[in-house]
């Protein structure tokens, strides 16, 4: 069964170039544009990982993570920060906030694969084993 992603940006067309990449790697790919509504998308379907975005309205992608971890059946659910905020201070509140990976607007898509894919690696072999074979697919596609 393939894993569940959640894509969560107010920019759509960040959400439709993440969800088209994603899913041709194999992916399920769930989608939310804000804070408020990824936290629904949450408790309808819990997802193995989210891709999350920090500035949006209603709620930001901090606020969100701190809903997440505030409740024992979401704080496992690995995060990727995919933020245009890149300041030092940023990407350390990020890494405090208790991120999986941080990376910075503009992307490349592929980098955001190889994240992916090796924070499922990790989860799946904790001691940091795994091939390097998914990771090494992601650069011929």
């Amino acid at each position: 069964m393939a894993k569940k992603i959640l894509v969560v940006d107010d920019e759509r067309h960040i959400v439709r170039l993440v969800e088209v990449n994603l899913t041709r790697a194999g992916y399920d790919v769930i989608s939310a544009y804000d804070g408020v509504e990824a936290l629904e998308k949450v408790a309808e379907d819990i997802p193995d990982m989210i891709v999350l975005d920090v500035m949006m309205p209603r709620m930001d992608g901090f606020e969100v993570l701190k809903n997440l971890q505030a409740d024992p059946k979401y704080k496992d659910i690995p995060v990727i920060m995919l933020t245009a905020k890149a300041q030092d201070a940023d990407i350390f509140k990020g890494w405090q906030s208790g991120v999986s990976s941080y990376l910075t607007k503009p992307f490349n898509p592929k980098e955001l694969l190889v994240f992916v894919q090796r924070i499922f690696q990790s989860l799946d072999d904790p001691r940091g084993g795994g091939d390097g074979d998914e990771t090494s697919r992601v650069w011929d596609m």
